[in-house]
């Protein structure tokens, strides 16, 4: 695990984040499914729980294409950050990767909300797990990022170095 993170961002960061991209809880036909999981299970599901209250409806081979794509693009982000942040000791590229997650996070959100009907955003309280991951988790995740590059947690660390012999 990289050393160079603070405890509470390398532990966002290495464990929950990518589990959450992978096999994220979420109660639907008595399954704890979403993320990468989700699309694969049942694409159909997956497209009409992206907006709480939407009627699971059969989807075009074209839909069914991009949740399969979109639930690659999960795996694939979550492979991503276990690489980056598992195996980099340059803080530049944690810096970096962090910041690019950090923008990404304001489209998600954004795309997220200007999608929903207004109704349905502002009524937190029927929000199902899909929009608590597509909103809340993410803002959560963006507020860590944003504390993290604030140097909020403390400045990165040092790797580790080992011990270097005299006259090497």
């Amino acid at each position: 695990m990289t050393s160079i993170l603070p405890t509470i961002p390398r532990l966002v960061f290495t464990v929950l984040e990518p589990i959450s991209l992978s096999v994220a809880p979420t109660i639907q036909m008595k399954a704890r499914v979403a993320g990468a999981v989700a699309p694969f299970i049942s694409p159909e599901w997956f497209v009409s729980e992206q907006i709480a209250l939407s009627p699971l409806e059969s989807i075009t081979p074209n839909t069914r294409m991009v949740a399969l794509q979109l639930g690659n693009i999960y795996l694939l982000l979550a492979m991503v950050g276990i690489a980056v942040l598992y195996t980099t000791t340059e803080c530049r590229v944690v810096r970096n990767y962090v910041i690019a997650l950090w923008a990404a996070d304001i489209g998600h959100v954004a795309i997220t909300c200007y999608v929903m009907e207004y109704e349905r955003m502002i009524d937190v309280a029927n929000w199902n797990a899909m929009t608590w991951g597509n909103i809340g988790a993410t803002v959560v995740l963006f507020s860590v990022r944003t504390a993290y590059l604030l140097g909020v947690f403390g400045p990165d660390r040092l790797p580790a170095m080992g011990k270097v012999k005299k006259g090497q």
